[in-house]
């Protein structure tokens, strides 16, 4: 598959009706699968941290969540891509699973937070398997914490876990634990515990259609944690995308 290169992280460009054949692939033949959203400021990120470039690297799929890059994408490329924002993987996955009857495990975000998403998901999608859920504290986890977390999620026999930790940490323990999990499906889900939480909401669609959910979420109630991530590091990303693109500077 055809990648596109952001500043140094490649993006495979897909669409919806391709991301269903690739589940069932997954759900089918028993994978170690671990889905990568980037947006610019995963970009940045991976840029500056090789460790987490490396993670993007070996991902079995990494996809536009940026609407930037799916409009990049579908002006250079032979076929028609989708926004993979982790929103929307996760929409499809429960829909897929309405067939395929795999199972989730949450982890991450507030205690508060994580048992009113779960109850909303299970009001929403009556089908929904939730086989297991986990906030952990905000602080560093002691070894038996750890442990006891990796038994709970396998005990779940989960095959979709969905970590929501924040980027990059979501992603370190993704690479971390991924090997422990043969058959499971991970996916770092950033801020979609908020969303379907409450917390926050998430801009409507037509925001989203038009590249512009990043503003949106910018005054929201995450202003001052969000600022540096949509000016510095979009600021970031511009200039250097410019250099790759004149081809002043390689990547």
């Amino acid at each position: 598959m055809h990648q596109f290169n952001f500043i140094g992280t490649r993006l495979q460009p897909m669409n919806y009706g391709e991301f269903r054949l690739f589940v069932e692939n997954w759900f089918y033949n028993n994978l170690t699968i671990h889905i990568a959203v980037v947006n610019a400021y995963c970009a940045v990120l991976a840029r500056k941290n090789s460790a987490l470039a490396e993670i993007y690297k070996n991902a079995e799929l990494v996809v536009p969540d940026g609407m930037p890059f799916v409009f990049w994408m579908n002006l250079f490329g032979n076929k028609k891509v989708h926004q993979f924002d982790a929103t929307n993987v996760l929409l499809k996955l429960i829909e897929y699973s309405k067939k395929l009857k795999f199972s989730f495990y949450f982890y991450g975000g507030s205690p508060t937070v994580l048992n009113k998403m779960t109850e909303n998901l299970k009001n929403k999608f009556q089908h929904i398997n939730i086989a297991g859920s986990y906030s952990p504290p905000f602080r560093e986890l002691s070894e038996e914490e750890k442990n006891w977390i990796l038994e709970d999620i396998r005990a779940s026999g989960a095959r979709v876990i969905c970590v929501g930790l924040g980027t990059p940490k979501q992603d370190n323990w993704i690479r971390e634990h991924k090997s422990e999990f043969p058959g499971s499906l991970f996916i770092p889900c950033g801020a979609i515990f908020d969303f379907f939480g409450g917390r926050i909401k998430k801009a409507p669609s037509f925001i989203s259609k038009i590249g512009f959910e990043w503003l949106y979420r910018l005054f929201s109630k995450d202003f001052k944690r969000l600022f540096y991530r949509y000016t510095f590091s979009n600021i970031y990303f511009m200039i250097h995308f410019f250099l790759q693109i004149t081809r002043l500077k390689r990547y």
